[in-house]
């Protein structure tokens, strides 16, 4: 987990959201991947503990096609 005072701290709240909402979807990654247009492996390195630096792009682009909100992606889980 990063501190909020790295920049990488974003990328994780994102990419663990972004792998909640796939999940309770119902998804495989591949899938997601299909409907975004992008590889596999560009949504699992999203995914993955790497932090995949992506775009506002894609982050629009993964809200239109999982029907959430941008906003959605951007909450901290309290865990």
């Amino acid at each position: 987990m990063f501190d909020r005072e790295n920049e990488n701290y974003i990328y994780e709240v994102v990419s663990n959201n972004m792998k909640r909402i796939r999940k309770e979807k119902g998804l495989i990654q591949a899938q997601v991947a299909e409907r975004m247009s992008y590889s596999t492996q560009f949504i699992s390195n999203i995914e993955s503990k790497n932090h995949q630096t992506f775009s506002l792009g894609t982050l629009w682009r993964f809200a239109i096609v999982m029907d959430v909100d941008i906003n959605e992606l951007f909450i901290k889980e309290n865990k």
